[in-house]
């Protein structure tokens, strides 16, 4: 049996990883920070990420999609993470909260018009909590390609899963999307009759 993945020197290693996936370290930031929906987690798991990518850099074939391996391999550490997370009781920060409402800012957030706070982010904010609050599996097809401009063949590669099953889950994700942001249209009542 022959091992068909490139073997490459120390510099070559080197070389790949700061040419390849270096540049994309924003855009897997974003993509888990979207996942994570926390910014220490998304930090925590884009370190990860890359550690496994450097560790791993020899099964990456240069002139393939750069991106598709790295979220890949960041999507699969999520799950295994998220795995573990969820078989643990949750814990709360007290100390996170008391420095939250000891702070000065809370009182000034607190007076401060509530209707200008909502108009103001409501557009933006809306779209990205009824994002949030779509199930993972549908929250992922949707950032990947609407979002990350992954085309079906590639989330396929990045989700593991069948081009089909892509394809129904993204039409699901989106009607579930549109639903949810209907709902809050005529909960607003911008909606009018409808």
């Amino acid at each position: 049996m022959s091992d068909t993945s490139p073997q490459y020197s120390e510099k070559e290693k080197h070389h790949v990883f700061n040419n390849e996936f270096m540049p994309l370290m924003d855009a897997a930031y974003n993509f888990a920070f979207r996942l994570t929906l926390d910014e220490d987690d998304a930090k925590d798991l884009v370190q990860d990420t890359y550690l496994k990518a450097f560790r791993f850099i020899t099964s990456f074939q240069q002139g393939t999609n750069a991106k598709a391996w790295l979220f890949r391999i960041l999507k699969n550490s999520f799950i295994n993470e998220y795995r573990k997370k969820s078989k643990q009781p949750s814990k709360v920060d007290y100390q996170e909260v008391e420095q939250v409402y000891n702070s000065e800012d809370t009182a000034m957030s607190l007076t401060t018009d509530l209707r200008v706070d909502v108009l103001q982010g409501m557009i933006g904010d809306e779209v990205a909590n009824a994002l949030n609050s779509l199930a993972i599996d549908f929250r992922t097809v949707i950032i990947l390609c609407d979002i990350e401009g992954f085309t079906y063949e590639e989330m396929a590669k990045i989700l593991d899963i069948p081009i089909g099953t892509v394809r129904s889950r993204l039409h699901r994700a989106r009607n579930i999307l549109k639903e949810k942001l209907q709902d809050h249209v005529k909960k607003s009542g911008y909606g009018g009759e409808g």
